[in-house]
């Protein structure tokens, strides 16, 4: 869809396409609310600005919306085709073999019992070793610093999301 297109949609519709990028309530209140934008920058600087102003149970919704890397056979899905994974962003991502996937299950598990929500990371261009690398890096982590880390990942999600929402000429 284009700029204009989402400026001109009912509360309804545009809370719905909000809610594909990041499905905190909070957040999608204030995008409603920061309607119309005058550009896509605008669009952008605006859910940034309403992210950073959230709290850590507003960041935690967010986190919800993310399917659970829980199970190998998800994983396995997940990271079963190279090519699909790289969409034209690093050529070399290779396939995860099955130890790889089982550590990813085993600590995604360990992070969810140790800081109570999913591990989120923007996975985009990311293979299967280096997600469980930064996992595992992420893991030590004091809870309060851990919970900036993952907010700035979900950011970086929700603005990926932004931009694939709005059609290519007018993601710049």
């Amino acid at each position: 869809m284009t700029l204009t297109e989402l400026n001109q949609l009912d509360k309804k519709t545009a809370a719905h396409h909000f809610r594909q990028c990041c499905v905190s309530e909070a957040w999608i209140t204030g995008m409603l609310e920061a309607m119309p934008f005058d550009s896509s920058q605008a669009l952008y600087t605006a859910a940034d600005r309403i992210w950073l102003g959230l709290q850590p149970s507003d960041f935690k919704e967010a986190f919800e919306g993310h399917p659970k890397i829980g199970d190998v056979s998800s994983l396995r899905a997940k990271y079963a085709n190279t090519k699909e994974l790289a969409a034209g962003e690093q050529s070399s991502v290779k396939q995860a073999d099955e130890l790889t996937l089982q550590a990813l299950a085993e600590g995604n598990a360990a992070y969810e019992q140790r800081f109570g929500y999913i591990f989120i990371v923007c996975a985009t261009g990311k293979s299967a070793e280096e997600m469980l690398s930064l996992l595992q890096a992420r893991l030590n982590n004091d809870p309060d610093y851990e919970i900036k880390i993952a907010a700035a990942e979900q950011q970086k999600i929700t603005r990926l999301r932004l931009e694939k929402l709005l059609q290519p000429n007018e993601a710049a």
